[in-house]
């Protein structure tokens, strides 16, 4: 079970926060871009539990172990989310948030907001911008980024691929 949370943990995760900083490259930074490359990645789940169940467990296994297998499969690949993440802040420096806060400034005006609920909302955006640069904000943020994506995907797999009965031996 090691063997395969790991493999497909560690997969899962380079390939989401790959394309996410692939993305961000380009300029793309829209939030449902990210979570539907999450939930492609986390697709995995679903092979990983029914490769174990076939290969390992001889065609049966319970919720509970498809379940254990799918939240290992997304602890490992939120952790190597946030370690590259964490690595990709190092190198870039303060890039990422100030495109992003600037984006969202961009976005209050080009909705036509002025005056004071301008200015609120830029002052919202630079506290936000200043959260960010404690790890003790960012790290949980970035996990809780990635990680409930993959535990309801952990889930719908668990349920889905459960098989209680023996096959019949061939």
């Amino acid at each position: 079970m090691q063997r395969t949370i790991l493999t497909f943990g560690v997969i899962s995760g380079l390939l989401i926060i790959g394309i996410i900083i692939l993305s961000f490259s380009l300029g793309l930074m829209e939030a449902w871009f990210g979570f539907l490359v999450m939930f492609i990645a986390f697709a995995a789940i679903f092979v990983a539990i029914r490769q174990y169940r076939d290969q390992q467990l001889g065609g049966t296994i319970r919720f509970g172990t498809a379940l254990r297998v799918g939240l290992g499969i997304t602890l490992v690949a939120s952790l190597v989310y946030v370690a590259v993440w964490e690595v990709y802040l190092h190198f870039t420096g303060s890039a990422f948030i100030d495109a992003y806060v600037q984006s969202m400034i961009d976005t209050y005006m080009a909705d036509g907001m002025k005056g004071a609920p301008l200015e609120a909302a830029i002052a919202e955006a630079q506290a936000m911008k200043t959260q960010y640069a404690n790890p003790l904000f960012r790290l949980p943020m970035t996990l809780l980024e990635i990680f409930p994506v993959g535990a309801l995907t952990s889930l719908v797999a668990a349920a889905v691929l459960r098989n209680n009965k023996a096959l019949p031996a061939s």
